[in-house]
């Protein structure tokens, strides 16, 4: 049922009809034409406002963000012998993309083996002597602190083979890291070193590159938490169900545009930010034409619930005040139209839920409403198509009814 709003509103309305209707009578001549007859009523296409079920969609903004980011770092020190990558090109896990000079760590590794032998060769030698003592203590011909020192001996040499093995694993491994490899696939950027650069003094992994992996693509929503907590309230009251299957969710380029592929809602965050009161949203989209690049600003349409008994109205329909308030014209039981002051919600596909000021049943006017004025006669069109919260099939009804009229001699006017 319509709930009354504001005097203010219809206050408003109704000096614009009499603002509008004082500019007909001076266009035409003080109302009937010069022969004396009646302008007959203009026909208008026009949809029946139905209760139906409608997505709740809002409208969030958001930044890109790579699903996996590698920053690709020297392991090792060195100098750059040769860079083996195309910038801004893309790479796959594994690809060679620099080689830092090989040489001192293939003779670090060459010292580590050499200790590895020499360690074995003092275990042995604390092995062999421990088993000539070992009989000899049992016969007293050796004291048991001779044949304890014996054991150590050869506890300490099984450490450090221990030991000199570990260092050689890692000079091993030292000397692989000179070939320094992607480690995600993905997109690198420019390189941050050239060739003939000492890389990885002192200790610090040098940044050489950065791999992003573009497809798919994540986008962080942000949104008010008053307004995630209302639709939680109505989600509990039953105002609102919940969506079946994925959330889907719209991407609206900066220029406006929509993004050709439909993503999906991933996770809602579990904690606000206490700076801005607001909570994050994830959602992931496909990316195959590397369109979306990280950190661009975009505004995403994302699903929250559905409601079951909505009044909808196509978008075209509704009309703005100069204050900002919203009305459409509506054709009563007389074929007349009239302003009626509507409050919208959000949208639903291509249309408006109206939250205030219609009725199931009323006749809103969706074609040449701009060749009508409140309280002129008008003559309906075959009613278009009921408002569709998934596509906005009300517009194309709407056209349909549009077309008709267009057999006429007077075509629509924007």
């Amino acid at each position: 049922m319509s709930k009354p709003l504001s005097l203010l509103a219809y206050s408003g309305i109704a000096l614009m009809a009499l603002a509008i209707s004082a500019c007909g009578n001076q266009e035409g001549g003080g109302g009937p034409g010069a022969n004396g007859q009646q302008t007959p009523p203009t026909e208008v296409g026009y949809v029946t406002v139905q209760p139906q079920s409608a997505q709740n969609m809002v409208e969030l903004p958001g930044r890109l963000e790579a699903v996996r980011e590698a920053q690709v770092r020297a392991r090792v020190p060195g100098i750059v012998l040769k860079r083996t990558f195309e910038q801004g090109t893309d790479v796959k896990e594994g690809d060679l993309l620099y080689q830092i000079d090989p040489a001192p760590l293939r003779a670090a590794y060459n010292a580590a083996q050499a200790n590895v032998q020499q360690a074995e060769a003092q275990l042995y030698q604390a092995r062999q002597l421990q088993r000539r003592y070992q009989p000899l203590v049992e016969a007293n011909a050796v004291s048991r602190q001779e044949y304890d020192q014996a054991v150590a001996g050869l506890r300490q040499g099984e450490a450090l083979v221990a030991q000199q093995k570990a260092a050689a694993e890692q000079a091993r491994l030292n000397l692989g890291y000179a070939n320094v490899t992607a480690p995600i696939s993905g997109r690198i950027g420019n390189a941050l070193v050239t060739e003939g650069a000492l890389v990885g003094q002192s200790g610090e992994a040098t940044p050489l590159a950065v791999i992003q992996q573009l497809d798919p693509i994540y986008v962080n929503f942000t949104q008010s938490a008053n307004e995630l907590l209302a639709l939680q309230q109505a989600l509990a009251s039953g105002e609102l169900s919940n969506a079946d299957g994925e959330t889907p969710v719209t991407l609206l380029m900066a220029n406006g545009q929509k993004y050709a592929h439909q993503g999906k809602l991933l996770s809602t965050g579990v904690s606000v930010d206490p700076s801005t009161g607001q909570i994050t949203l994830r959602a992931e989209f496909p990316n195959p034409d590397r369109q979306l690049l990280p950190g661009m600003y975009v505004r995403g349409q994302v699903v929250q619930g559905v409601r079951k008994e909505a009044l909808m109205v196509p978008s075209r329909a509704v009309q703005r005040q100069p204050g900002g308030s919203a009305y459409v014209l509506v054709i009563d039981e007389n074929s007349t139209a009239q302003a009626r002051p509507i409050q919208t919600g959000p949208m639903s596909g291509e249309n408006w839920i109206v939250e205030k000021g219609l009725n199931p049943g009323d006749r809103v006017i969706v074609d040449r409403f701009q060749q009508v004025r409140p309280g002129a006669p008008v003559k309906p069109t075959a009613p278009a198509q009921p408002a569709d919260a998934q596509a906005g099939d009300a517009g194309q009804g709407a056209g349909q009814a549009g077309s008709a009229a267009q057999q006429q001699p007077a075509q629509a006017q924007p």
